[in-house]
């Protein structure tokens, strides 16, 4: 089980601004001027439209200005985590992503041990530096379970600290909205979970949902971040793709940079068979991966391909269908995803294919790659194993 939802649970609840004075009180980042409010959230904006440079020019002022708090070093290791959204795997972005986090952790308990009005505030911070640090450890290209374990084990321990006040700011009912949903559904779906969760308060799936929407409805700083997370669960959980839908294309259309949210969306308009828009949005795709945009990469290439694929063959327009199922599978060669599930299938159609154009020993080929990457017990396994005697029976014939 990943630590995503983990980790996440605290993105940017914590990333409210300072005020134009450096006194230390206990409201200095839970408050702000406008006009500071509008620069922190025009910053994260730009961060989540991936303008990067401009994010951070403005983080850099917040940190000479407030380096003695956690914010400005968590602000400016959020924007490596978002590099790394899309793409997955970069150790150079992964090195400063991890810098960040060590630095926000490290004043944060200095924060904790000197300046005890900031134990709540700092608490915040230490769970969400832990258990983005646990997501990266839990990937598949860094996994490493004792330490994802042992980044998830401390993002817990002061989440619980910060779930103990009530009187914080609504801002950051999303952690609570996030740990109450899946302190619930983790157990339920990963029963050997249910230890870690043992000894913490109970989760209430109903209510973290409730306060994700009130989040994204009528939070600032956070709102972003909730309907993210919003648009996942609705989708891979609540079975309500009505409205993850929605907010997938509202987040399309407001940062149209966001590799991500282009990518997402993209799969919601293959689930919901909207293949006239799917076309022009996966021809996109793959024209901003061929002029080598940062985070347009081999995932989201697969992804593309394959939704093309789907729509030529669907319009039995053959050849176009071929040509985006054979750049599926080299997209899956490029990032090591060869068994995901777009590329098993685009080899299955691709033998189907050659097998209708009678090209026996192609067919062959892709039906027995396909067999191969695939398990005994599996629907496609069983599938292609018929499709190869199917093929032999007519050899013979």
């Amino acid at each position: 089980m990943k630590y995503c939802w983990l980790g996440l649970a605290l993105l940017t609840a914590y990333a409210t601004p300072a005020q134009s004075r450096a006194k230390k009180d206990t409201s200095l980042f839970l408050t702000a001027s406008p006009a500071i409010l509008m620069e922190s959230v025009n910053a994260l904006n730009e961060l989540y439209n991936f303008q990067f440079e401009k994010a951070e020019a403005q983080f850099e002022i917040l940190k000479e200005q407030y380096g003695w708090h956690p914010l400005p070093h968590f602000l400016m290791g959020l924007c490596q985590w978002w590099r790394l959204t899309p793409i997955g795997h970069d150790e150079a972005i992964e090195k400063k992503f991890l810098y960040y986090m060590d630095k926000s952790i490290d004043v944060a308990e200095e924060l904790m041990d000197n300046s005890k009005e900031y134990k709540i505030e700092a608490a915040f911070f230490l769970a969400g530096s832990h258990g983005l640090k646990a997501h990266l450890f839990a990937e598949e290209e860094n996994r490493s379970w004792t330490k994802a374990a042992f980044q998830g084990k401390a993002a817990l321990r002061y989440l619980e600290m910060c779930s103990e006040n009530n009187y914080l700011s609504p801002e950051l009912l999303f952690g609570d909205g996030l740990y109450n949903y899946f302190a619930v559904w983790v157990p339920e779906n990963y029963p050997i979970l249910k230890m870690l969760f043992r000894f913490m308060r109970k989760g209430d799936k109903a209510l973290g949902l409730k306060q994700l929407q009130q989040v994204s409805a009528n939070a600032v700083y956070t709102r972003i971040e909730a309907m993210l997370w919003l648009m996942r669960v609705q989708n891979s959980y609540e079975n309500n793709q009505a409205e993850a839908f929605r907010l997938a294309e509202y987040l399309h259309q407001t940062f149209p940079f966001n590799p991500y949210f282009h990518r997402y969306y993209a799969r919601m308009l293959y689930q919901r068979g909207m293949y006239v828009e799917l076309e022009k949005e996966s021809l996109y795709l793959l024209s901003q991966i061929d002029a080598g945009q940062f985070g347009f990469e081999a995932t989201t290439g697969r992804y593309a391909s394959f939704f093309l694929g789907q729509i030529y063959e669907r319009a039995s327009n053959t050849e176009e269908a071929k040509k985006y199922y054979k750049r599926t599978v080299e997209f899956a060669e490029k990032n090591n995803h060869i068994e995901s599930g777009y590329s098993l299938y685009a080899m299955m159609s691709l033998g189907e294919m050659a097998a209708r154009q009678k090209d026996k020993a192609l067919a062959e080929e892709y039906f027995k790659r396909v067999k191969k990457l695939t398990g005994r017990k599996d629907a496609l396994h069983k599938n292609v194993k018929q499709k190869l005697k199917d093929l032999e029976r007519r050899k013979n014939e």
